[in-house]
């Protein structure tokens, strides 16, 4: 439009005081309850001296009455009168005190409460106006627009959804797409136009420069009490060291930046270098595992003043048609959940957030919703249904020989009643035990009815001996009427062998419950928090050993990880587990001592 933008300058300038109207509210609201406050504090200093008076006039009335008796002149009529006076004036200044003193404690309790408010509104915010200086030059009268546009901090929103079911199957899921935003920039947000964005704004326009990567080595001795961090430490800190990144590079310092970016993917590195298997099980790297950039204009103007707590505003509502069916895990829990199949059909991507659930107005419960891409399927949860109710239980067993081995086999049966009135769908799950090696066998040998034959489940849950059903149950299917799951496993090993445990995948350190539920059962739930995180923190394999141990080789009654970091000991070329730094010396002082404890 024939305008050229020269240049745009920068300042601030510092304001005399905050003209946003919530603060100004407060800050009348206070000057309001001190000028209470202090009409309240002089009302007191008058009663005080009135009670003062009264004092003065019962000693002058004590000193009168008894020169009045040495004279044989006393009036009692007077007296009782003048008594009564005080007593009455005295009794009336004692309760005028009490409510004045309890209306300045009032008083103070709202100056607290206003000043929290303030705090509140004020914090993180300095008392200055940012200028934006613009030099253009025109070349002709006609009037043009320039668009300015900057960043600022303590600006940040969080999606959070609610999804509300109708009554009957019918009926449409409505989801409510909210975000909390909080805003404390020290400027109010009044009738603009709402942008909600995942993406961060970096400034940098070239890619920071690629530096070498170090390696270096020192002695297998020295590194044996040294713990690298694991994957999700690894992560932690590569995001840190991210962000630390981008802030620089948002002020220019390009050298720092591209040091902190370096760093972190030197992180990175290491660990894939140092963990080839796991990484490629993981693919890519921690660097690119970040969530997608989205972008949401919101179709009203909104008005968002600037203050510390969450204001939640709706993004959008979207009706999506359900496909319901229930689910039950009987060896995990004997209540029976409700689900729903549901399509983004709409034109949100849904990010991952916390979810509250409802069918109609009743609140069933919460679920972490991950992100949902548009026209992607995805499962949500609808509580606990108590028209459905499941069983577990073992019906059979048997052992057996042949040739070199041991056969053992097992009968189960699920029963499941319902006392609904409606046919409904049920996926029913159970876990045969998975062997990760040829030193067992583990068959099903027969199951009626058949497993379910959905391809997805087939491809990933089937080959970790995970059972799925796919169930019809009709209304009055309970009692001798139960519909029944039956299946029978067999297992196979070496006739010298024996098992050890059972543990769950990932036990401990993925919160599913701990390698020896009876002996973690006498451990206190705080200790049960320590072991959990130190756990964490070995190696899957180390992991798995630990667990089995539990408790220290040496100090047999200090479970791993209370005292801190669980340290490995290679004891006769024997992988063991203490629980601090003087029992590895005490390990390493006397091997054939520590092996026979632990062998114990």
């Amino acid at each position: 439009d024939n305008i050229r933008i020269m240049t745009t300058r920068f300042r601030t300038r510092p304001i005399p005081e905050d003209t946003r109207e919530d603060v100004r509210k407060l800050q009348e609201e206070l000057k309001s309850l001190q000028a209470i406050r202090e009409k309240t504090e002089a009302d007191i200093r008058a009663n005080q001296s009135d009670t003062l008076f009264l004092s003065k006039l019962e000693n002058f009335t004590t000193i009168t009455n008894t020169h009045a008796t040495d004279k044989g002149a006393i009036n009692a009529e007077a007296t009782i009168n003048m008594s009564k006076y005080i007593m009455d004036s005295r009794a009336e200044k004692t309760k005028v005190l009490v409510t004045l003193q309890q209306l300045i404690q009032s008083n103070q309790d709202k100056v607290d409460q206003a000043q929290r408010k303030l705090s509140a509104l004020i914090s993180g915010t300095v008392r200055i106006e940012r200028d934006a200086v613009v030099v253009v030059e025109k070349t002709n009268p006609a009037l043009g627009k320039i668009r300015l546009n900057y960043l600022v901090d303590s600006a940040s929103w969080a999606p959070q959804y609610k999804f509300r079911a109708g009554k009957t199957a019918k009926d449409q899921v409505q989801l409510e797409y909210l975000a909390a935003v909080v805003q404390y920039t020290g400027e109010d947000w009044s009738n603009v136009k709402l942008v909600l964005s995942t993406a961060k704004p970096t400034l940098n326009a070239a890619p920071p420069e690629l530096q070498s990567l170090q390696v270096t080595v020192i002695p297998k001795a020295s590194a044996s009490g040294v713990r690298a961090p694991d994957a999700m430490e690894l992560d932690e800190q590569v995001k840190n060291l991210r962000s630390k990144a981008q802030t620089e590079f948002n002020q220019r310092k390009v050298t720092s930046g591209a040091g902190y970016v370096n760093t972190a993917a030197a992180l990175d590195q290491s660990w894939e270098l140092l963990n080839p298997d796991e990484a490629v099980k993981r693919g890519c790297f921690m660097a690119v595992r970040e969530g997608p950039s989205v972008t949401y204009h919101l179709t009203n103007r909104l008005s968002i003043p600037s203050r510390v707590d969450e204001q939640v505003i709706e993004v959008t509502r979207i009706d999506m048609p359900p496909d319901y069916y229930y689910k039950a895990v009987p060896i995990l829990s004997s209540l029976v959940y409700r689900l729903a199949d549901l399509t983004n059909r709409s034109n949100y991507i849904l990010l991952p957030g916390d979810a509250t659930m409802y069918i109609g107005s009743d609140f069933v419960g919460q679920m972490n919703l991950p992100l949902v891409a548009i026209g992607e399927n995805f499962t949500v949860g609808f509580g606990v249904d108590p028209q459905l109710q499941v069983q577990r239980q073992m019906i059979d067993k048997s052992k057996s020989t042949q040739g070199g081995n041991q056969a053992l086999r097992f009968d189960y049966r699920i029963l499941i009643s319902s006392y609904k009135s409606e046919r409904i769908k049920l996926q029913v799950w159970d876990r045969l035990p998975y062997a990760a090696n040829d030193a067992i066998g583990v068959s099903l040998m027969k199951t009626n009815p058949e497993l379910s034959k959905d391809g997805i489940y087939l491809r990933e849950q089937r080959p970790n001996n995970l059972l799925r059903w796919d169930v019809q149950v009709d209304p009055g299917m309970s009692g001798e009427k139960a519909l029944a799951i039956t299946y029978e496993f067999k297992l196979e090993l070496d006739r010298q062998m024996t098992i050890s445990s059972f543990q769950s995948a990932g036990v401990l350190a993925t919160g599913s419950g701990p390698a020896n539920p009876a002996a973690m059962a006498a451990i206190s739930p705080a200790d049960q928090i320590k072991i959990k995180a130190q756990m964490a923190k070995l190696n899957p394999e180390d992991r798995k050993l630990a667990e089995a141990q539990l408790y220290c080789a040496i100090d047999q009654d200090s479970p791993l990880g209370t005292m801190g970091p669980i340290y490995k000991v290679m004891v006769k070329d024997k992988p063991i587990f203490v629980c601090c730094k003087g029992c590895v010396a005490e390990a390493q002082a006397h091997p054939d001592e520590t092996m026979n404890r632990f062998l114990q």
